[in-house]
């Protein structure tokens, strides 16, 4: 029986191993979906301003809200591939830390959980979508 038991045991670790690839293809496809809408949202936001600069901004807080709600989903299917991988970002030093652990082991942040009241907060600078980063920087600060 040994033998049926080893390779039930085999079995099983690579439908695991392919069921994870699965899920995070899926994420990464799900990522970039949202991404692609963030920069067409952004392009959305100024073409309304183009077309309507004197009107009231507050029209474009509908998309403003839209992109934010985008971040947080994003967020947090990074989150669920990092876990799906096996390790944690480090928000401080952006470090790859086991996800076994809370604390970095690099600089010594606190790692954040999903369950963390402040884990959906987005950071200031964190407007760029991976994708787009080298097509659109909210910090740059040069001028075209």
């Amino acid at each position: 029986m040994g033998i049926l038991d080893t390779f039930g045991s085999v079995s099983k670790t690579a439908s695991d191993k392919a069921k994870n690839i699965s899920e995070a293809n899926n994420l990464k496809r799900k990522i970039l979906y949202e991404e692609e809408r963030i920069v067409e949202i952004f392009t959305d936001i100024g073409k309304k301003y183009y077309k309507s600069r004197n009107d009231d901004p507050a029209a474009l807080n509908e998309l403003c809200d839209d992109i934010d709600k985008r971040r947080r989903r994003i967020k947090k299917m990074r989150f669920e591939l990092n876990g799906i991988r096996g390790y944690k970002i480090c928000p401080k030093c952006d470090a790859e830390v086991n996800e076994r652990f809370q604390f970095c082991g690099r600089c010594g942040a606190r790692l954040p959980e999903i369950e963390d009241d402040d884990f959906m907060s987005l950071e200031s600078n964190d407007y760029y979508t991976e994708s787009s980063n080298t097509f659109f920087n909210a910090d740059s600060n040069k001028n075209y």
